[in-house]
């Protein structure tokens, strides 16, 4: 299908001109290429301010170097500049875990590495402050939303106060944008001043104790200064265990950080969660699900992914400690009706390259959609980072039954051969055994189903380690719930006649992580014929339980100290242990297991049948119970990876 200029939202002077307007009341700058897809959160902030009436303008990827001419060239809006930085944090969608250049940008035409600045919040937001000083610049996107308090900055390797210190902005929108963004243009737009907007839930202002509604209350929390958090990394522990709690309530508590400057970030509470009303909204609003016409003939990687894929709920209420899903979209699953679920894939069934195969119909987690708590006056006042972890919440509703309604009537529809889930699978969900006989039954459903319909030749899973110590601070499942998973997805595919491979997930260098984890790690993985190659080292991320414990060295939650390999060194000798099987790597593996003390591991690692080297060429066909491989390898943080098929505002 061909779409006009006219389709899109406008990004040039020209384009503004063909609707016939003369001046703007919001543009965005967003730092990834302009997508009109409901994946992409400057094109549904867009989108969603259009849909209340405002005439809005996106650039993307401006130039951000010479005369500025990217940031003049529409003028100033009546409203506000939005930043919308990109989908991923700039700084992980640049830089592996070794801080060496990724290979490409896959949010930018052909993945290429020019098209945004380091850290665009902050350049983009002083740029526009130094040419329009009276216009507010709000902030959004994850970047932003993950920096809205002290953080660490692992590129930097210090200890950042809020985003808003460095880049002189008037505000941060924080979390999933629709609400705030639209009651933030309402208020503006009756004339009221950002200076006196400081009552907006789900944003982020500084201001002096006088200027705090209310001044501060026994019902606010008044985190650690930034400068005691500087001094005491202890401190700076015990304030992330208040963000993350508050993060993911219901009815959260205001938060307050001191700065040395008399004044303070203040944190209001989140909006509640998007109703399946308005998120059906949201996605139905009039996307092109295309690439702006400026790209074309070049290719846009994250595009590529998601393209036929249908993002079906928000929401995670898996509290990895790693991961910043819940950080960004709370840990309250917000799930989309079956009616714009199924209009979505038609759309997608429209588009000229659709093949009948649907990439993934998921979410943040695969199988989360449609679950909550039983009593939901108890998720009101529940302060748990997580519904699954140390144990699932017994309050948890785990049935399966919704999810599959939604896979029948979307398999029923003519024209659609496949649909496959690329989002990751919690297998401990799908595990789990409740008083409810029919969530069970569910649950064993869905199994089947899964690995009968709708695996595309191999299952991505994330157990990430196999010591049951790293695995209580990832706030992962024990390996031992991995062990029986496979056993039920080997026993399917025989019972099917099916040559399916389960592709596990690792990590290495996690807090709490030591060599001797990972060697047992090599030799328990070799022994379930894995030749591990999706795998990655950990990225410390701003506003992570794992990254607080990794720069402290406490644990948030109980303050006990907690080993993390740092230097280079310390890394590679845990991230070595993954490729047991290369035979350049076995020299090093048996040096380090004499050092550690553990020579008994060499002859488990290098028995006389394991010296064989992997097969490269013309391999016989495999059985699920044969050697099993992992074909790519990526140090890409995978709570950002999946964050390509949801949405990020």
């Amino acid at each position: 299908m061909e779409y006009r200029l006219t389709d899109f939202l406008p990004t040039t002077k020209k384009e503004l001109e063909l609707r016939g307007w003369d001046e703007l009341d919001v543009i965005l700058f967003s730092g990834d290429a302009y997508i009109d897809h409901p994946s992409f959160g400057a094109a549904v902030i867009g989108r969603t301010l259009e849909a209340a009436g405002y005439r809005v303008a996106i650039v993307p990827q401006p130039d951000w170097h010479g005369d500025y001419r990217d940031f003049k060239k529409l003028g100033r809006p009546r409203l506000f500049f939005g930043i919308a930085p990109g989908c991923m944090d700039s700084m992980v969608n640049k830089y592996t875990a070794n801080r060496r250049l990724r290979s490409e940008d896959a949010y930018s035409p052909d993945g290429r590495h020019d098209m945004r600045p380091e850290y665009p919040t902050i350049v983009y937001s002083r740029i526009l402050k130094e040419l329009f000083p009276d216009v507010p610049v709000v902030l959004g996107g994850i970047e932003a939303s993950l920096r809205r308090l002290t953080h660490y900055d692992y590129w930097q390797d210090k200890l950042r106060p809020c985003i808003l210190c460095d880049a002189g902005a008037d505000m941060i929108t924080y979390g999933m944008g629709e609400k705030v963004t639209l009651e933030l243009a309402r208020r503006l737009s009756n004339g009221e001043s950002i200076r006196d907007i400081n009552d907006l839930p789900q944003t982020v202002y500084l201001a002096s104790q006088d200027e705090i509604p209310g001044g501060i209350t026994a019902d606010d929390i008044v985190l650690h200064s930034h400068e005691e958090c500087l001094r005491n990394k202890r401190s700076q522990a015990e304030n992330f265990r208040h963000i993350e709690e508050q993060s993911n309530m219901m009815h959260a508590q205001r938060l307050l950080q001191p700065l040395k400057s008399q004044t303070y970030v203040v944190v209001n509470p989140p909006f509640p969660p998007m109703t399946t009303e308005e998120l059906d909204a949201s996605f139905d609003l009039p996307y092109t699900r295309q690439p702006h016409p400026k790209y074309k003939g070049k290719r846009i990687p994250a595009y590529d992914m998601i393209k036929h894929s249908v993002n079906i709920h928000r929401g995670c209420f898996g509290g990895c400690a790693f991961c910043t899903i819940s950080a960004h979209q709370g840990k309250f699953i917000a799930c989309r009706s079956k009616e714009s679920i199924l209009k979505e894939v038609k759309q997608v069934m429209q588009m000229p390259d659709f093949k009948g195969y649907l990439s993934d119909l998921g979410g943040p987690s695969a199988n989360m959609y449609g679950m909550h708590g039983r009593n939901l006056k108890a998720c009101e006042k529940c302060r748990r980072p997580s519904c699954i972890h140390p144990q699932i919440c017994p309050n948890l509703d785990t049935n399966h039954r919704r999810l599959l309604d939604i896979y029948h009537a979307v398999d029923a529809l003519p024209g659609i051969k496949r649909s496959f889930i690329g989002s990751g699978v919690r297998y401990d969900l799908l595990l789990y055994r409740s008083k409810d006989e029919e969530a069970n039954r569910a649950a064993q459903e869905y199994t089947r189903e899964l690995i009968m319909r709708h695996v595309s030749g191999r299952l991505k899973v994330a157990p990430e380690h196999t010591s049951e110590r790293v695995l209580y601070l990832m706030r992962k499942p024990s390996f031992q719930q991995f062990y029986e998973f496979k056993r039920q997805f080997d026993r399917i595919n025989r019972e099917e006649n099916l040559r399916q491979q389960i592709i596990p997930y690792f990590i290495s260098s996690h807090p709490g992580c030591h060599e001797e984890d990972m060697a047992e790690l090599a030799v328990i993985t070799k022994g379930l014929d894995f030749h591990l190659e999706q795998v990655q080292d950990f990225t410390p991320t701003p506003m992570t339980n794992a990254t607080e414990t990794w720069y402290t060295g406490y644990d948030p939650y109980t303050l006990e100290e907690v080993f993390s390999a740092k230097t280079p060194r310390e890394k590679l000798a845990q991230r070595q242990f993954f490729f047991w099987y290369k035979p350049e790597e076995r020299r090093n593996i048996e040096q380090s297991l004499r050092r550690i003390g553990r020579p008994d591991l060499i002859q488990r690692l290098y028995d006389k049948t394991s010296n064989l080297k992997p097969q490269t060429s013309n391999p016989k066909p495999q059985t699920p119970n044969e050697n099993h491989r992992a074909k790519r390898h990526s140090e890409e943080p995978r709570e950002e990876k999946r964050g390509r098929n949801r949405r990020h505002k």
